[in-house]
This record gives structure tokens, sequence and C-alpha cells, in this order.
């Protein structure tokens, strides 16, 4: 954290003070492992185009790409916030970023499977597909199961950061503006991760039907969509409890 009192940082856009202007190592090494996951969602070098008719196959994986680089960036941003707002670089902060590190890299794959895969259902196979031989509804299981279960992973941990900063609130001098934000972090959070987990049980529970029913574990993720009303929750329920205290 940043020598400087609180009262004397200056303040982010986002409300906080800059605790974290100092970059760490441990923020430096989070910061590369993020790039190098993007670099895997690229196309490998051993499939550069190599003539038009190949070149247009590639660019028709562009979208796929797209969402999985948002995916993997919407990640590394909270943890860019996190690191911003709170300049922790102590042993569960470290414990809590390289496990994060290890599930995004791990996350990658099936990620750009499954995106792949719902771009070329969507476009009724015009869009490629990196999946070529699906045997059966197992494999969209375990393609759901193991997507859900990185995915929930990823989320409690970017969550357990944001709680470790907000039992750090009196020791990192949060005002009450900022413990509200925290508190609305801590559930967005947590909202990511049962989003996940309900993909994960939904892909486990449904019966062996084709049609729109095999791919209801992956509409699920729509209720993202309601993440803002998970944030506002928990940033009120910090601020009651703020109130209370």
């Amino acid at each position: 954290m940043d020598s400087d009192t609180p009262d004397r940082l200056p303040r982010l856009r986002s409300g906080f003070r800059h605790r974290g202007r100092s970059v760490t190592r441990l923020e430096a090494f989070v910061d590369a492992a993020f790039a190098f996951a993007v670099t895997l969602l690229v196309i490998s070098i051993d499939s550069i185009p190599d003539s038009l008719p190949a070149l247009v196959i590639a660019l028709k994986g562009v979208p796929a790409f797209a969402a999985s680089f948002a995916m993997v960036a919407m990640f590394w941003a909270a943890h860019a916030r996190w690191s911003r707002h709170y300049g922790l670089d102590d042993a569960v902060s470290t414990l809590l970023s390289l496990a994060l590190v290890f599930l995004v890299l791990v996350y990658v794959y099936p990620l750009k499977m499954l995106f792949g895969t719902f771009f070329a259902w969507i476009s009724q196979g015009w869009m490629p597909t990196p999946i070529k031989e699906v045997r059966g509804y197992s494999d969209i299981v375990l393609m759901f199961v193991i997507y859900g279960v990185v995915f929930a992973t990823l989320a409690l941990l970017t969550a357990g950061l944001y709680l470790h900063a907000w039992r750090q609130r009196g020791e990192l001098q949060l005002d009450p503006e900022e413990r509200r934000r925290t508190g609305g972090e801590i559930a967005q959070f947590l909202w990511f991760a049962c989003v996940g987990a309900l993909s994960t049980l939904l892909a486990w529970l449904l019966p062996q039907m084709g049609g729109w029913l095999s791919g209801l574990p992956g509409l699920t993720y729509w209720l993202l969509a309601f993440t803002g009303f998970a944030y506002q929750f928990g940033a009120s329920r910090a601020q009651r409890r703020e109130a209370a205290a």
C-alpha cells in the first residue's frame, strides 16, 4: 500500500483514493499472466493463414475471439481496480492473485471452445467450430461443467480479494463511500459465482434432450444482465451495516 496517508492520496473517478499508485511485482506478474492468456486465444503460429480462403475462415473466428477476450479482460479489469483501490500486497492477496492467474490460464481453453461452438451454432455452421467431433449430449455437458466450474471459481477468487479488502477496511481507512462500493464489488462477483454454479447444475441435472434444452446451461449466463442489481444490493447492505456499527 502507498506510504501516503489516505487523506493525501488523489481520488480516482471511481470514488476511491488511489492507494495502489506504485505497481507491485505481484500486480506486474498478474498483468503479464493475463496478457499471456490473451495470446493463447489467438490463432497459433502453425495455423497462420496461407491463402485467401484460409484468411476468410480465420476472420470468421473473430467474434468468438472478441467474446473470449472480453471475458478475460473483465477479470483482469477487476483485479486492476482492486490493486488501484486498495494497494494490498500481503500473503492473502498474493495467494488469491496467484490462484486467479492459474485458473485464468486453465479457463482460456474451455472459454475458446464454448464461444467458438456458440457462434458456430447461431450462424448455423457459417462460423468455424473449434470442436471437430461431438459424440453426444455428454460432450456438451462436460464442456458446460468445465466452463461453469472455472468461471464460478474465478468469480469466487475475485470476490475473495474484495472481501479481504473489506476485512482490512479499518487499516486501509476506507471512507463510507469506499466501504459501500467494496460491498457492491463483493456482491457482484458472488452473483457471478452463483450464475456459474447454476449453469453447472443445469448441465448435470437436465435430461438428455435435444433442442434448445441442451443450450439452457449456456443461456443461464444471460442472468449476468442482473449484475447491477446484485451490486446495488451489496452496496446498500454494506452501507446499512456500517450505519448500524
